[in-house]
């Protein structure tokens, strides 16, 4: 396969995900509004941002494949976007303390050709111990996950916080679901793991 490959982000978690199938890709960051619209479901948003990321940067590539992918947090049907503050951090966390966090991504790979695309939702579901608040400053005060959705990195420090995970792929919790994605470039003729 000779297509040139495009993560449709500039977020290093999914640069390292992504470099795990072994393919050659460059990044690319997607300019777009992130907005939600009004009453969009969590579901079709993160679809809609993941398709719209992959069109933005396909718009600059003549003959590429750009993945595109969005992530959103749920308790309930309450959308926990990322903090971006301490003290919003301390409220999500005491929010999700005991409770069930569902995460949807939103994945795209998107043809620069043709304009044909694979889209697709992957959940997952993380259950978190009943956290004290000494615990969470802790937390926040070593990690500082405050782009993060949920504000936890499960890849760190994060994973303590939970009781279990539940999901089909754990990338999908860090940001980009590689087993659905390793299916959608084998539609396209990748080969992954390819040749030695």
């Amino acid at each position: 396969m000779t297509r040139t490959l495009i993560l449709g982000s500039t977020s290093p978690f999914r640069r390292e995900l992504l470099a795990k199938l072994g393919l050659p890709f460059e990044w690319a960051a997607p300019a777009i509004d992130e907005t939600r619209h009004p009453g969009e479901c969590a579901e079709a948003m993160v679809q809609r941002l993941a398709l719209e990321k992959a069109q933005a940067v396909a718009g600059h590539h003549a003959d590429a494949l750009v993945i595109g992918s969005d992530q959103c947090a749920l308790i309930g049907e309450q959308i926990l976007g990322k903090p971006g503050s301490h003290t919003a951090a301390v409220a999500q966390l005491q929010a999700s303390s005991g409770q069930t966090v569902r995460f949807l991504t939103g994945l795209c790979l998107y043809d620069s050709r043709t304009r044909n695309y694979q889209l697709g939702v992957e959940p997952f579901e993380v259950a978190f111990r009943v956290l004290s608040i000494r615990e969470i400053e802790n937390y926040l005060h070593r990690e500082q996950p405050y782009n993060c959705a949920g504000s936890f990195k499960s890849e760190g420090l994060g994973i303590s916080l939970f009781r279990y995970l539940y999901g089909d792929d754990p990338n999908a919790l860090i940001g980009l679901p590689l087993i659905r994605l390793a299916a959608m470039l084998r539609q396209k003729g990748f080969e992954i793991p390819g040749p030695a």
